[in-house]
């Protein structure tokens, strides 16, 4: 189905519910009808083909997918995840290495946060192109 025909299809859902105030077809009514004709005047002409302005770059752009912002989200999720994960094995790490080499303590420390760094701004970029 091409877009013109699911815009009918909202105003003939939506018409029945502007008329519900008034009993009869008063001049209200008319006036919603005409309202609607007028927000949608393609609406009214059903073409088969769809046109340009539909399809590929001229398609509108405050389309929205909720779908896959959410599969998105979740994706970075998992990132972030991976980094918080990362960042306990970096400082299991440096428990491990200290408790082996005491001597260098100050030095697998630097590198400690060296890598905590790395992982922090991992996590910074995937929330930006997450959102």
């Amino acid at each position: 189905m091409s877009l013109p025909v699911f815009r009918a299809i909202r105003v003939a859902r939506v018409l029945p519910q502007a008329l519900q105030g008034s009993s009869a077809l008063s001049m209200s009514g008319m006036n919603a009808v005409a309202g609607a004709a007028q927000r949608f005047p393609e609406a009214a002409t059903t073409s088969a083909s769809p046109t340009f302005s539909q399809v590929g770059l001229g398609a509108p752009m405050m389309k929205r997918h909720a779908g896959v912002s959410v599969l998105g989200c979740g994706i970075a999720m998992v990132a972030v995840g991976g980094c918080a994960q990362g960042i306990g094995q970096l400082f299991a790490a440096l428990v491990v290495g200290m408790a082996r080499n005491p001597s260098m303590k100050e030095d697998l420390f630097t590198y400690t946060l060296i890598g905590m760094g790395f992982l922090e701004f991992l996590a910074i970029v995937v929330i930006l192109i997450a959102g």
